[in-house]
């Protein structure tokens, strides 16, 4: 199955240092069941990507709660077996938890299939979404729209040789 870890910079860095995602339990985002009956689609392709969302806005999660770090969104794709990766079954529909599920212990790098970064030019409205989110958390709109503008980038595809230049 493939998962998506959310991350930081620093937690990319970190991760390449030990040559594993963790320790564990991770919090990583799949196409669960809960995921599928939501976004109401057979398309493998579209619900893998509306699962790297998931984890892009937990990686933003991450960023709000981090503000010396930068201000950029980073996600691991990285395949387990299927039985790893566990979804909370009381939380299948519930909105902040679609396509979450926990993965136990630590993953090694080498399982990474990709990664996947905001771009330079991101940062700012990346930056803008990490401050507004807990206005928007609160119900303000105008903050939920500037948290939205950092969806108006696409994650960037590297491949994992190239960690390295990522985190220097």
């Amino acid at each position: 199955m493939r998962v998506y870890v959310p991350l930081t910079l620093p937690g990319l860095a970190a991760a390449h240092a030990a040559g594993e995602l963790g320790p564990g339990p991770l919090t990583a985002y799949a196409v669960t069941p809960g995921l599928r009956e939501w976004y109401v689609s057979d398309d493998i392709e579209e619900l893998e990507y509306a699962a790297l969302n998931r984890a892009a806005s937990a990686s933003l999660r991450l960023l709000a709660g981090a503000p010396d770090v930068v201000r950029r969104r980073v996600v691991v794709a990285v395949d387990v077996p299927d039985q790893e990766a566990v979804a909370d079954p009381d939380r299948g529909l519930d909105a902040s938890s679609l396509g979450e599920v926990r993965i136990a212990s630590a993953v090694p790098l080498s399982k990474a299939a990709a990664v996947h970064a905001d771009a330079d030019d991101a940062e700012p409205d990346v930056a803008a979404a990490a401050a507004a989110l807990g206005a928007a958390d609160h119900g303000d709109d105008d903050a939920q729209f500037t948290v939205d503008g950092a969806d108006d980038h696409e994650l960037l595809w590297f491949g994992v040789q190239e960690i390295p230049h990522l985190i220097a």
